[in-house]
This record gives structure tokens, C-alpha cells and sequence, in this order.
């Protein structure tokens, strides 16, 4: 019998904090793209050919992708934490992270 996936995406996205619209545009798509990916309407075969690419590879998902800039002097950098997330987006959580309020008033 052939198991089904069940999409662990909205588990992930509430732990993190982010809105199914946050979510989206991080990833770059749509709301209702988050939707179905979280009901498992669609988007899990996507996730499952990734992690055959793992196992087969022996690798991280993060070792499937290489960050360039557009700039050759500008090193790529990708949101290392929650509040760099939030920071990007634009909604910024200043009570989750109490030094970043003081930094944010700084570069006012």
C-alpha cells in the first residue's frame, strides 16, 4: 500500500511565526499556493522528488542550491534568522527580539 505525504508546512510556518502571506512571499508564491501546499491539495510531489535528490545525493537540501550575487563585490547572503525573516518582509516582531529595537532606533 502506497503511503500518502502529509505536508508538515503549516506545523513549520506557525513554529516560525509567519502568516500563510509572509510565507509566501519568502518563497515567492502566492497565498493560495500556500494553501493547497498545506492541505496537500498540491506541492508535496514537489517536496518528494527533493528529498529522493537528498537521500540519493547524500546531501542537505541546502547543498542543492548555490547563492550568487548580483555583485561581485556583494557576498549572497540569505536570512539566517526569524527576525532577519521578519526584518526582509517588512514586519518586523520587535518584542521577539529586544537588542533589535534598540538597533532599529539607531539607524533611524
Amino acid at each position: 500500500m502506497k503511503q500518502k505525504a502529509k505536508p508538515r508546512i503549516a506545523f513549520l510556518r506557525e513554529k516560525a511565526g509567519l502568516t500563510q502571506l509572509e510565507l509566501s512571499r519568502l518563497v515567492g508564491v502566492t497565498e493560495s499556493t500556500i494553501q493547497n501546499w498545506e492541505s496537500g491539495r498540491t506541492g508535496t510531489d514537489h517536496i518528494e522528488r527533493i528529498i529522493r535528490f537528498c537521500k540519493a545525493l547524500n546531501c542537505q537540501v541546502e547543498d542543492l542550491i548555490q547563492y550568487t550575487s548580483d555583485s561581485p563585490d556583494e557576498p549572497a547572503a540569505k536570512p539566517s534568522s526569524l527576525s532577519e525573516i521578519h526584518h526582509l518582509l517588512g514586519t518586523d516582531e520587535l518584542s521577539l527580539t529586544p537588542n533589535f529595537k534598540s538597533e532599529a532606533a539607531q539607524k533611524r
